[in-house]
């Protein structure tokens, strides 16, 4: 059965960096695009970022280009999510999402747990 386990988020402060990962499996990684959503306390959710099925094609979310960067490694089947200079506002658990047939959220047919990111002094 497909599963997405995500992994690597924590505390951290303002300014600082953190990788969260997604393990995928149970279907072909590398014939899907792949998401990373993320809900902060109180919000609904928000996209942050979208990949390609090679890892050529990256979008972003406004509120995190230029901070952010996802990859990808189908060998792995791994997704990743590079987050630096963190903001406060960047607190939040971040889910990953497998793409289905469609671009927006409501098109993504599976879920990980989701990773709570927290950054605070």
């Amino acid at each position: 059965q497909v599963q997405l386990v995500e992994s690597g988020g924590g505390l951290v402060q303002p300014g600082g960096s953190l990788r969260v990962s997604c393990a995928a499996s149970g279907f072909t990684f590398s014939t899907y695009y792949m998401s990373w959503v993320r809900q902060a306390p109180g919000k609904g959710l928000e996209w942050v970022s979208s990949i390609n099925f090679g890892g050529g094609g990256t979008y972003y979310a406004d509120s995190v280009k230029g901070r952010f960067t996802i990859s990808r490694d189908n060998v792995r089947n791994t997704l990743y999510l590079q987050m630096n200079s963190l903001k406060p506002e960047d607190t939040a658990l971040y889910y990953c999402a497998r793409v289905g047939d469609g671009l927006t959220m409501e098109s993504y047919d599976y879920w990980g747990q989701g990773t709570q990111v927290t950054v605070s002094l």
